[in-house]
């Protein structure tokens, strides 16, 4: 099987379930962003030496497969996506507000605006960040009113800010050494 097909070299491209559409088309834009936010995410797993902090991005990454299928499927096809492997559910919201309340709990947060790049990872963690805002402003147009794709972009971005905040090596647990 060959890695290019030809099919878009219209201009258009297919979309998951069935359907086409102009590549510059708000779909393409959405899912685009987030495609574009979870490479960001990989930048940083592949910069990140804390093994928990790895795993956790690995799974962002995986999530964030889930988001783009949902985005790029027509609204008379919703009823085909899948919880969970095709469809964004609110379990999978709620297990980013449960991180955020976990990390948040390992340092104390900082009293003023942050200034990106303290560290490497931090660094990075606050791109992917950027990446994923711009993401969720470029779903907003896209999401089905029952999708939880917009709560689980802004739920994801408070995570990577913690993760930054976090990596920077304000840890209370390192501070009561």
């Amino acid at each position: 099987m060959k890695i290019y097909t030809k099919t878009g070299d219209d201009g258009s491209t297919g979309l998951f379930y069935g359907g086409r559409v102009g590549k510059d088309s708000a779909q393409p834009k959405a899912y685009g962003a987030v495609d574009e936010a979870q490479a960001a995410i990989g930048l940083a797993r592949a910069a990140a030496e804390n093994v928990e902090l790895k795993q956790m991005l690995t799974l962002i990454c995986r999530d964030l497969y889930v988001a783009m299928a949902e985005l790029a499927t027509l609204t008379e096809n919703r009823h085909k996506l899948v919880p969970e492997t095709s469809l964004v559910t609110e379990a999978m919201v709620q297990n980013l507000e449960t991180s955020i309340d976990d990390v948040s709990s390992l340092f104390e947060a900082p009293t003023e605006f942050t200034i990106p790049g303290e560290t490497e990872i931090s660094a990075r963690l606050d791109w992917a960040r950027v990446i994923v805002r711009r993401s969720e402003r470029e779903s907003i147009d896209v999401c089905d009113p029952e999708s939880q794709v917009l709560p689980y972009l802004n739920r994801l971005s408070d995570l990577l800010w913690t993760l930054a905040r976090w990596q920077e090596g304000g840890s209370l647990l390192s501070r009561n050494q």
